[in-house]
């Protein structure tokens, strides 16, 4: 099995334990200190989690940008105090009002969500005001601040009939979008309250959760020295979300030092980031644009953060 150091793992989270948790097994099995996530899921959430390993780490915050996509299931008729199946029901519709929904009315509400919108955090969320945790002011009984933030949803959409007050969905947003705090609010704009029942997240970026291994199999494969197929990706090729270079032996010498380098044919704009490699394809330093010369795909690069 290749050594699994610096890199990227694909873990196809289970129920019953927090992302925090998944990193601590993590390191437990694979004997790896080092070791990030990009990106929460919440306890009872299931699918795709990036773990970074090593090196990688430096890439978390480049990685846990990308866009999200998720399959799940919100219940219609009863509002929980955490947005989601594991808290107190709050309030409860009348079976009648949930029995009338019409899924292509629900399909149109959901549309209303789409776009650019500003999201309340769920009041038992990690969001943090003056170092405190959104969810323990609440389980104090203190009142949660509001502060709405820009999210973007590219797709908020039903995957079939409701049936028994539950209706499977599809949701494509932006990172730190809560799916919870969208079924919630689709209940309270449909006037019977609502929360997530289910929630699965199937890609991040163009990481899929088919690649992915559940840590059972993780485990498994490591003991058994067997290799982790499309579940481990090696640092020199891990893809990021923006345009890459190739510098020539002179421009890996100025990148080392942290130096600009001038480079031809970019596709990024100014502030923009790039990935540069070598010649071998070996991953050397992130950098950003800061200035682009004429149109001809001319700029200067500044490396930000150098791993070679």
């Amino acid at each position: 099995m290749t050594e699994m150091k610096d890199g990227l793992l694909l873990l196809d989270k289970e129920p019953g334990f927090t992302s925090h948790d998944a990193v601590q097994k993590s390191r437990r099995v694979l004997r790896q200190k080092k070791i990030g996530h990009c990106g929460t899921l919440d306890p009872d959430a299931t699918g795709l989690l990036l773990l970074t390993l090593g090196t990688a780490t430096r890439l978390t915050r480049f990685l846990i940008r990308a866009p999200k996509v998720y399959e799940g299931v919100i219940r219609f008729g009863v509002a929980t105090d955490t947005y989601d199946a594991s808290g107190k029901t709050v309030a409860e519709a009348p079976a009648e009002a949930v029995a009338a929904l019409d899924v292509a009315a629900v399909a149109e509400a959901m549309r209303g969500f789409q776009g650019e919108i500003q999201q309340q955090p769920p009041p038992y969320s990690a969001k943090k005001v003056q170092g405190v945790k959104y969810y323990e002011l609440a389980r104090r009984g203190e009142e949660v601040p509001s502060e709405p933030k820009e999210v973007t949803v590219y797709e908020f959409a039903p995957l079939g009939e409701i049936a028994d007050g539950r209706l499977r969905f599809r949701l494509s947003c932006s990172s730190g979008t809560y799916a919870r705090g969208l079924a919630h609010d689709l209940g309270a704009a449909l006037g019977v309250g609502g929360h997530l029942a289910e929630l699965r997240r199937t890609r991040i970026g163009g990481f899929r959760v088919e690649d992915a291994l559940p840590f059972s199999r993780l485990e498994e494969k490591v003991q058994a020295d067997e290799a982790l197929g499309a579940a481990w990706i090696p640092f020199d090729q891990i893809p990021l979300p923006f345009g890459e270079v190739t510098a020539d032996p002179q421009q890996e010498n100025r990148i080392s030092h942290g130096q600009t380098v001038l480079v031809r044919e970019l596709a990024g704009e100014e502030g923009d980031w790039v990935k540069l490699v070598n010649r071998r394809r070996e991953f050397i330093a992130v950098g950003t644009v800061i200035e682009r010369i004429g149109a001809a795909g001319v700029g200067i690069v500044q490396p930000k953060v150098v791993f070679r």
